[in-house]
Parts: structure tokens; C-alpha cells; sequence
């Protein structure tokens, strides 16, 4: 995965821009997220942190107003420097539909792959979540990358007692 960093800084199509989160951009990321009804919803502090401190390794589409209508968060494993977890991705339903969530992965693993490097991609989805499943089967289709499955954390662990099991998507290598 080759790009260079000033093509990835800023993307743009016809109906929105993509770039990193500012810390303004919290309460809206949250507000996509609740009413996703599909993600765990963090706290609203959780999101103004993570447009904060995990900004260089997240990005948010912009509507023609400037506000965010979609968002990819993600973190570099500590264990694994060249390994983006990808933690949530949403977009507002008036968006749906267009490919954006695909576009904004995109957008994300070229600018982290530009500055620093990217050998793989994880993500943990829950069986049921269809359209996480292909989304994250289109990509590594579309970057013609392996996709390994395996369950990471089994529903037991989970103190509510009612969680499906995280199946862990393990996308790459990548060639550099």
C-alpha cells in the first residue's frame, strides 16, 4: 500500500471531505454513534478523548456544513507498531448507502500506511453485524490482502452475560 501522504491529508469527492477529528467533532462522532443502534455506545467523554489523542489514527467525513456525517476510530496495537485496529465505524443515515464507510477506511489506512507504515488491519465484529462483515470483506478483496477469522473474546466473558462473541478480523499482510 503505497500513497503519497499529500493525497491522503485531505480526500474530497463531490459530497463531502474526509481529514482527522478535532476535539469539536466529539459530540457529533458520539451522536453518529447512538444512532448507528448498532455499536457500543461509549461515553460522550470517551469521544471527545479519542478526537483528541487518537486523531492521527482516525478519520471524519465532513458534509457540505462542515459537521461530521461519518467517522472510522482506530489505534495502532502497542504490541504491533504497524498493525491499525480499527475500533468503530459509522455513518449517519442520511448517508448510508453511498459507499462512504468504505471510502473513509480507505482514506484512513492510506494516511496511516503513509506516515508510519501499515502491515496489517484488525477489527472485532460480532456475528451478527452483516454489514460490518462486508465491509471488512470488500477491503481486503479490494487491497487484495488475506482475511482471517477467529473468535477473540467468547460471549462469557462479558459481564452483561447477553454478548455475542467478538470475532476478530485479521486483514493483510500488506506489501509496503
Amino acid at each position: 500500500m503505497t500513497a503519497a501522504p499529500a493525497d491522503f491529508a485531505r480526500a474530497r469527492s463531490e459530497f463531502l471531505s474526509i481529514d482527522a477529528p478535532r476535539v469539536e467533532d466529539g459530540a457529533a462522532i458520539w451522536r453518529i454513534a447512538r444512532d448507528s443502534q448498532v455499536l457500543d455506545l461509549n461515553s460522550s467523554y470517551s469521544y471527545l478523548l479519542w478526537c483528541r489523542d487518537f486523531a492521527a489514527t482516525s478519520v471524519v467525513a465532513r458534509g457540505e456544513d462542515g459537521e461530521p456525517i461519518g467517522f472510522v476510530t482506530g489505534y495502532i496495537r502497542p504490541d504491533r507498531p504497524q498493525t491499525l485496529v480499527v475500533w468503530q465505524v459509522a455513518v449517519d443515515s442520511a448517508h448510508r448507502g453511498k459507499g462512504l464507510a468504505a471510502t473513509l477506511l480507505d482514506a484512513l489506512t492510506a494516511r496511516v500506511a503513509a506516515d508510519q507504515g501499515l502491515s496489517s488491519v484488525e477489527t472485532t465484529i460480532t456475528p451478527d453485524n452483516a454489514a460490518s462483515d462486508r465491509l471488512f470483506t470488500s477491503y481486503a478483496q479490494r487491497h487484495d490482502v488475506a482475511l482471517e477469522h477467529e473468535v477473540l473474546f467468547d460471549g462469557d466473558l462479558f459481564p452483561e452475560g447477553t454478548h455475542l462473541p467478538e470475532v476478530l478480523y485479521r486483514i493483510g499482510p500488506f506489501s509496503t
